[in-house]
């Protein structure tokens, strides 16, 4: 069992920058691969980055290639999203997932989440 809890989003001005983070429970955090991925209001849930379990690959949606960067610690079981160059449709509810094997873009193979944190970006 892996508990995920977000952190680090809030209001930003366009152009801006945040850093997610996802803290990760037990022991085996360096087991599972890692997801970011967002949901905006009367939007589907849309991938955003993905992370291997070594950190050794790292996988990006198009809209994030280039702004966003994913990384992560296992010696603090944590996964960040490094955020630059902020849109005001970045503006979303970000979820970190766990899951277990390679990274993916596709959700329903994700078996930890998180409950969220806000993303909210002003033009």
């Amino acid at each position: 069992q892996v508990q995920l809890v977000e952190s680090g989003g809030g209001l930003v001005q366009a152009g801006g920058s945040l850093r997610l983070s996802c803290a990760a429970s037990g022991r085996t955090f360096s087991s599972y691969a890692m997801g970011w991925f967002r949901q905006a209001p009367g939007k589907e849930r849309e991938f955003v980055a993905s992370i291997s379990r070594s950190a050794g690959s790292t996988y990006y949606a198009d809209s994030a290639k280039g702004r966003f960067t994913i990384s992560r610690d296992n010696a603090k079981n944590t996964v960040y999203l490094q955020m630059n160059s902020l849109k005001p449709e970045d503006t979303a509810l970000y979820y970190c997932a766990a899951r277990n094997g390679g990274y993916s873009d596709y959700a329903p193979t994700y078996n930890y989440w998180g409950q969220g944190t806000q993303v909210t970006v002003s033009s």
